[in-house]
């Protein structure tokens, strides 16, 4: 994988030091009251393996690994440039969103698909709305924060967001468990694929066999599109047992399918 190559950007990714959170907000208040070089330059070296670890969600298109690395510094010294300090938000969890946003904005720069200038205005003004909010709400914000936020109606941010969205390859994976992945072209259905009617009535049957709370986990996860968080606080648990009984329930809709 990318991740592991020795060399990026004539950068040896094998020496690179990882700083400890105090670390990175003693560099960042230095910084703000010296304007010290040395400091941010140490900030920003110590923070090379979080635009590493991102750039893999960004792997496979194409892309050459040094551009993209270097795309990803860009975004973390602009997340050097507007760390608030006095918000209650780890260095890296602000980081991360900064670099994803600016890797996106090159990639959909580079698009061969043509988008109108107003739509591609909009999207990053939501995109950017997002990446704000973010680290102030402690989660990704709905639709409807966004809107509201750069005053905009909810469906004209969606249809803005849609348009510069990155086509889905067939091979894209929409859930790995272990060493079992299922890519898009598995959820495509084939009129003619005796197969894969059996398998969807066995699915269905599976379906029905479980437990009304897990069905409904399902529901919220796969056909709503929710994120665990979001599901564990609209049903009353932790996030971590949604995950339990998510998986247990596709371990349980596998086993019907040996």
């Amino acid at each position: 994988m990318a991740y592991n190559k020795v060399v990026i950007s004539g950068i040896n990714t094998s020496e690179l030091t990882v700083l400890k959170e105090e670390e990175k907000i003693a560099l960042l208040r230095e910084i703000r009251a010296t304007g010290s070089k040395e400091a941010r330059d140490k900030l920003i070296r110590g923070n090379l393996r979080l635009v590493l670890s991102v750039i893999q969600r960004f792997t496979g298109r194409g892309e050459d690994i040094d551009d993209l690395f270097q795309i990803g510094v860009v975004g973390l010294i602009k997340a050097v440039n507007n760390f608030d300090l006095s918000k209650e938000v780890r260095f890296s969890t602000y980081c991360v969103p900064m670099i994803s946003g600016e890797l996106r904005r090159h990639l959909r720069d580079h698009s061969h698909v043509k988008i109108s200038r107003s739509l591609r205005d909009l999207a990053y003004k939501a995109i950017q709305s997002k990446e704000r909010l973010t680290p102030v709400l402690g989660r990704e914000p709905r639709i409807e924060e966004i809107a509201e936020d750069i005053g905009e109606k909810r469906s004209e941010v969606v249809i803005a967001l849609e348009s510069i969205s990155d086509p889905l390859s067939l091979y894209d994976p929409v859930y790995t468990d272990s060493d079992d992945t299922v890519c898009v072209m598995d959820q495509i259905s084939d009129s003619n694929d005796v197969q894969s009617r059996m398998d969807e009535l066995t699915i269905r049957d599976a379906i029905r066999d479980l437990g009304e709370r897990e069905r409904n986990i399902l529901y919220l996860r796969f056909l709503r599109g929710k994120t665990q968080m979001e599901v564990a606080k609209e049903i009353g648990i932790s996030q971590a047992q949604v995950s339990r009984l998510e998986k247990g329930a596709i371990n349980r809709i596998k086993d019907s399918l040996r």
